[in-house]
């Protein structure tokens, strides 16, 4: 069977089929009602279960389906992440991009199977919720810009690739226990025998399994400082899997040779040559404009000391051969602190396009970050008023799929946005009713994303840039609505 991809683009009713088709539940029933909360939700993002549906029925047969004991995320996701699992098997080089997201109740009563989160230390104090460790697959693309640019002459553009949205490998939903009461705050022997947050990072890569054999196919997990943990690089290289991780322990380097200790990893980054520079588009921050930034690559590589644990000495592990790329901005605007990324990476890296290859791809890591705002922006995951954690945590497994299809529209707009409009993915009547609406040409796939986006609410002047994935979807909405009216009125026309 041939595995495609479909989300942002794709009806919803056929969309939902494909992604929740296969959930596992012992009652055929529940495995429609959850394809139909989910063509719903695709139908109407961001809506309230109530809005959802024109029938109190399927509303009050919604309400229940969420209090089913079967109803927990992995069953509701089965299908979709043995989809997405399956699409990775083929030829082709995957990034899976990592990162645990807050999802967060505040000001209503404590919620049963819920937790404290952010510095609360109780359910009481006013915020509840749980934490959501997302790993998002795409597909990466095999020429990238920095396997064809040339050494030495210049500086290179630094612009991440657009990547094919596959949908999540895995995803866990944990609930922060309080301390019990009565064990003191700083007790450590009690902590050693409680599971540690971070021990998610590591589970996911066993839950995601091990890579494919085939020299054809290659994994890479990328992920922020939160992943730089001993285990968790362990388990990537026991499992086949590559990875680009920002490094935030200062970890001993030892020398291959003898074994006997180098230095400390930082230090050892900052002495390595620069091997070029290359220009980046660095987005606007709170407090930050849009601005260009020239960033210079280092790379050297590295054997990392395996770190103390509880009862094993430090080096008593087996050390992380790997290589370190540094990226960081020699002449920061102002004189102020510049741009710096210490990047762990698995592979060899010996010339400027390789490092530049690799800093990419952790640049590709804001995809996820995009994502997880779509499920509480796009979605309004957080508005839930669902009565239990177990419910709000079966909700969002839904939602956690639908929100691929917001982030998915601006990536495929990005691929080739020269070519006929006719490749965009809109139907000819949409491309007309854009055409119409605006008042201008729909002649390349660049002209129909500024189109959505002008729906969206995009100026579509020169320095505003292409249109983000929230700005699109609100122009998709707009559009769709548009050819509901067309076909609405060539229907009535015999009643005129």
């Amino acid at each position: 069977m041939e595995i495609v991809i479909h989300h942002g683009k794709e009806e919803p009713a056929p969309w939902a089929e494909r992604h929740f088709g296969e959930a596992e539940f012992s009652d055929v029933r529940r495995v429609r009602r959850v394809q139909m909360i989910a063509e719903a939700m695709a139908a109407q993002p961001g809506q309230s279960l109530p809005e959802l549906f024109g029938r109190w029925y399927d509303v009050k047969a919604a309400y229940m389906f969420f209090k089913q004991e079967e109803a927990i995320p992995d069953n509701i996701q089965a299908g979709h992440r043995e989809y997405v699992l399956a699409a990775m098997e083929k030829p082709g080089e995957y990034l899976l991009l990592e990162d645990t997201s807050e999802m967060v109740w505040a000001g209503q009563e404590p919620k049963r199977g819920l937790g404290p989160v952010g510095n609360s230390k109780k359910v009481g104090d006013g915020l509840q919720g749980f934490h959501l460790h997302s790993v998002l697959a795409v597909g990466w693309p095999e020429v990238c810009p920095a396997e064809s640019a040339p050494e030495g002459e210049g500086p290179l553009e630094g612009e991440r690739p657009p990547v094919q949205i596959l949908g999540l490998a895995d995803q866990q939903y944990r609930v922060r226990r309080p301390r019990p009461a009565g064990e003191p705050r700083n007790d450590s022997q009690a902590r050693k025998k409680r599971n540690r947050e971070s021990q998610v990072w590591e589970q996911a890569s066993y839950r995601v399994g091990p890579a494919p054999a085939e020299p054809t196919v290659r994994w890479v997990s990328v992920a922020d400082r939160g992943a730089d943990i001993y285990e968790y690089l362990r388990s990537k290289q026991e499992l086949g899997h590559g990875f680009v991780v920002r490094a935030s322990q200062d970890r001993v380097v030892l020398d291959p040779a003898t074994g006997n200790r180098l230095g400390y990893l930082f230090a050892v980054a900052g002495q390595a040559p620069s091997l070029g520079s290359f220009d980046l588009e660095l987005r606007a921050r709170p407090g930050q404009a849009a601005r260009t930034a020239r960033l210079s690559l280092a790379a050297t590589p590295v054997r990392l000391r395996a770190p103390q644990r509880p009862g094993v000495m430090a080096g008593t592990h087996p050390p992380i051969d790997c290589t370190v790329v540094r990226v960081w901005e020699a002449a920061p605007p102002g004189g102020g602190d510049g741009l710096e990324w210490i990047l762990l990476c698995d592979r060899p890296v010996r010339t400027l396009n390789e490092a530049l290859a690799e800093a990419l791809k952790y640049s590709a890591r804001w995809i996820l970050e995009e994502y997880h705002k779509a499920l509480k922006t796009g979605m309004q995951a957080e508005a839930l008023q669902l009565e239990t954690g177990k419910g709000l945590m079966a909700a969002i497994a839904i939602m956690s799929v639908v929100a691929l299809r917001l982030i998915d529209l601006r990536e495929r707009l990005r691929v080739h946005p020269e070519a006929p409009a006719e490749t965009s993915g809109l139907s000819r009547l949409e491309l007309e009713i854009l055409h119409r609406v605006l008042r201008r040409p729909m002649t390349t796939v660049r002209d129909v994303a500024l189109g959505i986006g002008r729906l969206g609410g995009h100026l579509n002047r020169t320095h505003d840039g292409m249109p983000g994935w929230i700005t699109l979807w609100r122009g998709m909405t707009k559009l769709r609505l548009l050819v509901t009216g067309v076909r609405l009125a060539s229907k009535m026309k015999r009643f005129g």
